[in-house]
């Protein structure tokens, strides 16, 4: 199996588990956007079966690779959850709003060399054109940091390009990262944090992943 239709198998997994994310409790109006967590995720996208490993087993893996034991939760970050844009020199107005950006909900899947955790995640939002905006091209800057407690294993800023069409003033979108590491023996308060950049996370001194 090449490279890319690995990255593709992937990619149509995590899609199909947003899909299902409002049956898991994820969607739905009700939802928070401020701290969305996912539950562990298999390769196939569902969730673990009911009969757990026993205490201290290594966490499974399939023939691929996949892991979901040590796989860590996604969270997206209360002040990173909207990003909004206004017309120049202006600032909270909303009738100078160019667009409003929101994550709604996000999922991950972990594969493992043995010593490093590959983590790919995708993440859910919708695109709002302000009364000083409309369709076209938009730049976002989405950040993924990897975080054992204060710790900062990974932290990386992705600018990604979501669009409304012509003749329309909402999108949808899907952000994924697939380049995402950890170590394999990071600790029991590891979390994968997702947001619109507000600069580096809270002790990011990081290891950033080139």
């Amino acid at each position: 199996m090449s490279g890319r239709i690995a990255r593709r198998l992937i990619s149509v997994s995590l899609l199909a588990a947003l899909a299902g994310c409002s049956s898991l409790g994820l969607g739905g109006d009700k939802q928070s956007a401020s701290a969305v967590v996912d539950p562990q995720v298999t390769a196939a996208g569902a969730a673990p079966s009911a009969a757990a490993a026993p205490a201290g087993a290594a966490p499974a893996a399939s023939a691929g690779g996949y892991v979901a034991g040590k796989c860590p939760q996604v969270v997206i970050r209360t002040e990173g959850a909207v990003f909004r844009t206004y017309a120049k020199g202006a600032k909270d107005d909303p009738e100078k709003l160019v667009y409003q950006a929101s994550l709604a909900q996000a999922t991950r899947q972990c594969t493992s060399d043995g010593a490093n955790l590959g983590i790919t995640v995708a993440v859910q939002g919708r695109l709002v054109a302000g009364p000083m905006g409309g369709a076209g091209k938009v730049t976002l800057p989405i950040r993924v940091a990897v975080m054992d407690g204060e710790k900062t294993l990974y932290s990386d800023v992705t600018n990604f390009t979501a669009e409304i069409p012509p003749g329309e003033s909402t999108a949808q979108f899907v952000f994924t990262d697939t380049k995402i590491s950890s170590p394999g023996g990071s600790g029991g308060f590891t979390n994968v944090y997702v947001g619109f950049d507000q600069g580096p996370v809270k002790g990011d001194k990081a290891k950033k992943k080139k």
